[in-house]
């Protein structure tokens, strides 16, 4: 492609698009209300944005009973970090940058709610007490104080036809096991059968 095919700068790309109506210009509030308090708490899944000062960004999804996105007050809302793959990088970003994004998903509903703020790593025990599921109790709770808050629209997710049948596949046909592709990603010496066997164990003994 040529480089003048690229936008340079916001004005240039502006410039490409009307102006947002006033009712999206003006639908970010700066904390939780009563429809995105109900939203939370019917959500079971959620995707957090993270970077480094520099970068590289990260996204990550969370997911669990709905409602397991604690709201502590208007402002503040507390997420139990499960047990994961141990790289941390949603953690080890908040770290160093503490500015994340939110997007909060509830099934059969085609609009999603954005929550921007800046997180704390918290490992109060006694806290973290009033998240344990199975007997096990998460080892730190990720704490947003709430700046923004907006609900999206629900074009992606008519377009994507997300809670259809649609699209969806059938996955022991349509794609082989995650420890197989990991395999072939890695080349691992392991058998491909002996990592998804991790895999399959991680999924049965570490899921909290």
């Amino acid at each position: 492609m040529d480089p003048s095919d690229f936008i340079q700068d916001e004005a240039a790309l502006r410039a490409l698009h009307q102006p947002p109506s006033d009712l999206a210009a003006n639908k970010c509030i700066a904390e939780l209300e009563p429809h995105s308090r109900r939203f939370i708490e019917l959500s079971p899944f959620l995707c957090i944005a993270s970077s480094e000062p520099g970068g590289p960004a990260d996204i990550s999804p969370r997911g669990d009973a709905p409602g397991f996105v604690r709201v502590l007050d208007d402002r503040t809302l507390l997420i139990p970090d499960r047990i994961g793959n141990n790289r941390l990088d949603t953690s080890a970003n908040i770290t160093q940058n503490p500015q994340i994004g939110l997007i909060f998903l509830v099934p059969g509903v085609n609009e999603t709610l954005r929550i921007n703020g800046r997180a704390r790593i918290c490992s109060d025990a006694e806290v973290l007490a009033d998240f344990a599921v199975r007997g096990k109790v998460p080892k730190t709770g990720i704490l947003v104080a709430i700046e923004e808050v907006m609900f999206q629209c629900a074009k992606a997710l008519v377009r994507s036809r997300l809670w259809d049948d649609d699209y969806k596949v059938e996955r022991t046909t349509a794609m082989p096991p995650l420890g197989h592709m990991i395999k072939d990603q890695l080349g691992s010496p392991d058998s491909a059968d002996d990592v998804e066997a991790y895999v399959q164990k991680s999924l049965r003994e570490r899921l909290y």
